[in-house]
């Protein structure tokens, strides 16, 4: 069936969300085989982690767009629109070539249905969609490519890339990838590749030696944050900081970035030794002069963003234990002085009573709300797991932060996280109705 428009080919991708998550490289490789292996003929990164990911692509694109190149990003979720996943530059894909680039895939979407292999899932029509855009119409210098979940099996880990990267290790999606941090490395580990460098900006020792193992069985030059380069904090300010990025205790540079948090700087970190790898081993010619501006330029939606001044409103797609962490870290950093409150929509799996762990002490107060999204948990819900003693639960997630945003004081702020299709929703109103939402 041809499809005209944007709005039917993400019709057609969501319908096959009910094909579910089915680890496996088998049916991208079918795919792949039949459209003469798009993602062989375009340069490439993998980056894998828990967090940090995206933050780790924005940091690169916007370093190497300043150097002149011409820079793919394939990353998920998408916060303002469904194109945006495959982007070029920062713009997302064209709605009539999203359009081409899916017809010609959907006839062997059917035919690959019709085999022992099955429906691909939506996931895996989307990464096919952005290795045929790559290679065959945008055509980069490079493409940033941020894993889906996990890494070993993971669709997007069919690509010989010239680097691979993993930013960190937490406690998400453990009903796939497995219960401990070491069996969660052992997945992100994955996507480590023969003969090709692994840059590591992960903390948990445990973690460190899987990743050091499964390196030095692949061949692979691994390089670990804290170990073989590191990155120490000159100086933090509400909007923005600076920090000396050495290799080998040999300080190389004073870098400012305005992505606010201890998490961030690791991940500007991680991001400069890529680049510096690309300058090395493969004659990309970055400088530092492009390195510096475009760090101090990089910024990532709904990650630690501010919505508005007075009040001073945040969004942050903080979801998981380790993402909280940053977080209540960012707020004790960037603004000491202020007391929080906060409005939390999460989805179902989630356990509010580890990932408010680091609020407990805060001078704070929680409000529990829900959205429209079918994974998304009671407000309800979320109260009584809460294990804060100033908390409220609203059901209407625009009554919630209109009631906060009415009652703040002056020495207050508003954060809204729990969940990145939340923020999504809350963004997508925001820049619709402003100050009247």
């Amino acid at each position: 069936m041809f499809m005209n428009r944007a709005e039917e080919v993400i019709e057609w991708i969501h319908s096959l969300l009910p094909f579910g998550i089915k680890p496996g490289l088998k049916r991208m490789e079918w795919m792949l085989e039949r459209l003469d292996h798009p993602e062989r003929k375009i340069q490439t990164i993998h980056i894998g982690g828990t967090n940090g990911k995206g933050s780790t692509v924005s940091f690169m694109r916007h370093v190497l767009e300043h150097a002149g190149y011409q820079v793919g990003t394939f990353t998920s979720p998408y916060i303002e629109c469904f194109e945006e996943r495959i982007s070029l530059n920062g713009n997302p894909i064209e709605a009539d070539v999203l359009v081409e680039c899916s017809n010609r895939i959907r006839p062997l979407v059917e035919e690959l249905a019709q085999t022992d292999l099955g429906s691909p899932t939506e996931f895996e029509v989307i990464t096919t969609i952005a290795f045929d855009y790559f290679a065959n119409i945008a055509k980069p210098d490079i493409v940033l490519i941020e894993v889906g979940l996990g890494g070993r099996l993971d669709s997007t880990n069919v690509i010989s890339p010239l680097l691979s990267i993993i930013t960190s290790i937490g406690y998400d999606h453990m009903h796939i990838l497995g219960e401990t941090i070491s069996e969660i490395a052992f997945e992100k580990a994955g996507i480590i590749k023969q003969n090709t460098t692994i840059i590591s900006g992960v903390s948990q020792d445990e973690a460190r030696m899987i990743i050091k193992n499964v390196a030095q069985e692949k061949n692979a030059e691994y390089m670990q944050l804290r170990i073989d380069f590191d990155e120490q904090v000159k100086s933090v300010s509400e909007q923005e900081q600076a920090f000396s990025y050495s290799v080998e205790d040999k300080e190389l540079m004073e870098v400012v970035i305005r992505m606010q948090g201890p998490h961030q700087r690791e991940n500007a970190a991680v991001a400069i030794t890529a680049l510096k790898r690309l300058e090395d081993d493969f004659h990309f010619k970055i400088g530092n002069e492009a390195l510096l501006q475009g760090m101090a330029a990089t910024k990532w939606i709904g990650r630690f963003e501010q919505l508005s001044n007075k009040p001073l409103m945040i969004v942050d797609g903080a979801h998981n234990k380790e993402g909280m962490e940053s977080l209540a870290q960012t707020l004790i950093e960037h603004y000491p002085n202020k007391k929080y409150r906060f409005v939390i929509a999460a989805t179902k799996e989630k356990d509010m009573a580890l990932l408010l762990k680091p609020f407990q002490q805060m001078e704070a107060t929680f409000t529990f709300t829900s959205f429209d999204f079918f994974r998304a948990a009671d407000a309800s819900e979320l109260y009584n797991q809460a294990p804060v003693s100033k908390k409220r639960f609203d059901s209407n997630w625009e009554q919630a932060i209109k009631d906060e945003r009415k009652v703040m004081e002056h020495d207050e702020m508003l954060i809204i996280c729990g969940s990145l299709y939340f923020i999504s929703a809350v963004r997508e109103k925001w820049f619709k109705h402003g100050e009247a939402m």
